[in-house]
């Protein structure tokens, strides 16, 4: 017959593993992500793995002050990416432009002085 603590060991073992392959992923993400509210999800997600982790390993080891630690790490990564919000808001929607080469440069600058010219008065 299967003991509560044999349960309670395989299922917090496995939790690890999922909970490491995720951290794994996540990190990833993290330094991959095309853009940046992707990275600022993807450490956001960071912080809910790592408070999972936390409290995996409390109830492995039977150690509760890890649960105070989960708990203060929730309320630090909330603080995170609040600010992280409001970083991504104050940029706005501003867009620096489009690289251009001195020849395309050039074209266009004659093209706008021969619309100029162009465009005389009438009487």
């Amino acid at each position: 017959m299967i003991t509560p603590a044999a349960i309670v060991a395989a299922a917090s073992s496995a939790a690890l593993i999922i909970l490491g392959l995720a951290l794994i992923l996540t990190v990833w993400r993290v330094v991959a992500g095309p853009t940046l509210p992707d990275r600022i999800l993807a450490l956001d997600m960071l912080t809910g793995i790592s408070i999972g982790l936390i409290a995996v390993i409390a109830v492995k080891t039977g150690f509760s002050l890890y649960i105070d630690i989960a708990i203060s790490l929730g309320l630090v990564g909330f603080l995170a990416t609040v600010a992280f919000a409001r970083f991504v808001l104050s940029r706005g929607n501003i867009k620096s432009p489009a690289p251009t080469s001195p020849a395309k440069a050039n074209s266009s600058a004659k093209a706008s002085a021969k619309k100029r010219h162009a465009g005389g008065k009438k009487r």
